[in-house]
């Protein structure tokens, strides 16, 4: 009888001082669990060091391990995507290369899959991340819990085990403009969470700045909620009012007082408060058009160079 095959897939982006480690680590908790097959997808984002050089030595190493190989840096999202859209697996264990996941959590994740959970996420309760990191990420995922339609859990993790279906329904989801957690929420099946600490990173450098989450929050916001669209239709409609309020106020001081009401000054932050609105209003409205052009570009969301398995290499 055929075993179950669990692929775990690894990302990576400027991570050679990692990549080797991540295989020993993965390998010595995998020693464990006979009743499995396992396979390591390990996926390079274009990286800028010897990141390729160290894939491909475990390639030539161990049948088992497969590298893909993108032309450029597409993003975290898309080497995320990736690291599922090449794996063969019952289930997809995803892992970033970074060694800041405990691979400890492994058979915790495989177990809950035998219980029959379809997706085992990781919570992580601990980040060794600056402060204001840290508050940021919470305040943004409260944040969207309560705008968007789909529900994102606090501190969720793409680290976790999948299982083929669920993975097929997130790699058959068209959009481009993709943020992984929302659609893993939104293709919905049942879920376990299990918590966690983050480990500190002790190689290498975080590719995510301060801008990187800026932007992840804004595919986020604009890929799973309308809330900013119904705001503005609100908001235009209380202005509205106000001002026609404003009129029949003007009218009744214009016959009973002479028209007192003067000022240049009045008028010109009215104006400034006016033009401010209308061009926030038009950003918020620009965003979601332009998640409109990306889709109908239909552009893929990244382009393999080339990927290797021993004694095989596909351009």
């Amino acid at each position: 009888m055929r075993k179950q095959l669990i692929s775990i897939g690894i990302s990576c982006y400027n991570e050679e001082e990692n990549v080797g480690e991540a295989y020993r680590r993965l390998r010595k908790i995998i020693r464990g669990i006979k009743k499995y097959d396992f396979e390591y997808i390990f996926v390079d984002n274009g990286s800028l060091d010897k990141t390729r050089i160290e894939i491909h030595r475990l390639v030539q190493k161990d049948r088992a391990v497969r590298g893909v190989f993108l032309s450029r840096n597409f993003g975290p999202e898309a080497s995320s995507q990736a690291s599922f859209d090449f794996t063969k697996g019952d289930a997809v264990i995803w892992y970033p290369c970074d060694l800041q996941e405990p691979e400890e959590l492994l058979p915790t994740f495989i177990k809950k899959w035998e219980e029959g959970y379809d997706s085992i996420i990781g919570i992580y309760t601990k980040l060794e991340d600056p402060m204001l990191i840290v508050f940021l990420r919470k305040a943004f995922y409260k944040i969207m819990r309560i705008i968007s339609n789909v529900n994102i859990p606090i501190n969720s993790s793409g680290f976790g085990l999948y299982t083929r279906r669920v993975v097929n329904a997130m790699m058959h989801l068209p959009e481009k403009y993709r943020f992984a957690r929302g659609i893993r929420a939104w293709v919905g099946f049942s879920t376990a969470y299990i918590p966690y600490e983050r480990k500190k990173r002790i190689h290498g450098k975080s590719s995510y700045s301060l801008i990187s989450y800026f932007q992840h929050a804004q595919r986020s916001v604009f890929g799973f909620s309308y809330l900013p669209l119904d705001l503005l239709i609100w908001f235009g409609l209380i202005l509205v009012f106000l001002s026609f309020l404003f009129i029949i106020i003007y009218i009744l001081f214009f016959f009973l007082f002479g028209n007192p009401i003067k000022g240049a000054v009045t008028i010109l932050v009215s104006i400034v408060f006016f033009g401010g609105v209308n061009l926030l209003a038009l950003s918020i409205i620009g965003k979601y058009i332009q998640v409109i052009v990306e889709e109908t570009k239909s552009r893929p969301t990244y382009i393999v160079e080339k990927t290797e398995k021993r004694g095989y290499i596909c351009p």
